[in-house]
């Protein structure tokens, strides 16, 4: 292969490429019905014209006609007449306009079966042309769909990786946080309410044990003095004594708790 093919390939195929993407589908059906709207035109045309041409030649031919069949009726008047060669000269012209309405009649014949098979075409491409339109309506609603699809789907896409949709979530993620960070608090506060509860019922329950020895030791210290004989001497101060460094050692192991 030489270069020159080479490159002439290459320049086909890069002329084609380009072709094929610039072709929009309802720029090309609008065309092509254009097209065929002109090529309708001039077979109408052509039509008109052979109609035109074949009424011509049937005038020809009606016109050769009564000539042929006037000469006959002269030929027959001079032969009635005696002029023999009157009604020769007569024949000889009859026999040329019958030559000319025979060559007539052939070539209308002939334009005849030619306008009739004009008119079938017509008719056809007619048919294709309306045919045409309608499919070019339905192909166009077809294009139009298949673009808004293809428009919804790149828009969808573009959404998924969007820094609008980005931003979403990352706020949904520090809405979450800060859920979390809510309830772990609420979970604290709760922790710490009930330590401060269970810490007032133990001191409560040191504070009622206290309480009933305080009791029991007086309870103790009124029946020693009733058992004091009048104006005797107390001997129960050694023992109050004892009683009240064993309640400070108390106070204090309360105090530490």
């Amino acid at each position: 292969m030489g270069l020159f093919d080479r490159v002439s390939r290459v320049v086909r195929a890069n002329v084609n490429d380009l072709v094929s993407k610039a072709e929009d589908p309802e720029k090309i059906l609008e065309q092509a019905i254009i097209d065929m709207q002109e090529d309708l035109v001039q077979l109408r045309q052509a039509v008109a014209s052979a109609i035109a041409s074949q009424k011509r030649t049937q005038q020809q031919y009606n016109q050769a006609q009564t000539e042929s069949n006037n000469w006959q009726q002269r030929a027959q008047l001079a032969l009635q007449k005696g002029d023999e060669n009157l009604a020769r000269e007569a024949l000889t012209r009859k026999k040329t306009y019958t030559e000319t309405a025979n060559a007539l009649k052939s070539q209308l014949d002939q334009q005849v079966a030619q306008v009739d098979q004009l008119k079938r075409n017509l008719i056809a491409v007619e048919g294709k042309i309306s045919e045409a339109k309608t499919k070019k309506d339905m192909l166009k609603a077809r294009v139009s769909a298949a673009k808004a699809n293809e428009q919804l789907q790149n828009t969808v896409g573009r959404m998924g990786t969007s820094t609008a949709m980005s931003a979403f979530e990352r706020m949904e993620e520090k809405v979450l946080q800060m859920e979390a960070r809510s309830q772990a608090a609420a979970e604290l506060a709760g922790s710490n309410l009930e330590s401060q509860f269970a810490a007032l019922e133990a001191g409560s329950g040191v504070d009622d044990e206290l309480a009933a020895m305080k009791a029991q030791l007086l309870g103790g210290t009124s029946a020693n003095q009733a058992q004091l004989p009048a104006g005797g001497v107390s001997t129960t101060a050694p023992k109050d004594a004892a009683v009240d460094a064993e309640l400070e050692a108390l106070k204090n192991q309360l105090d530490q708790l």
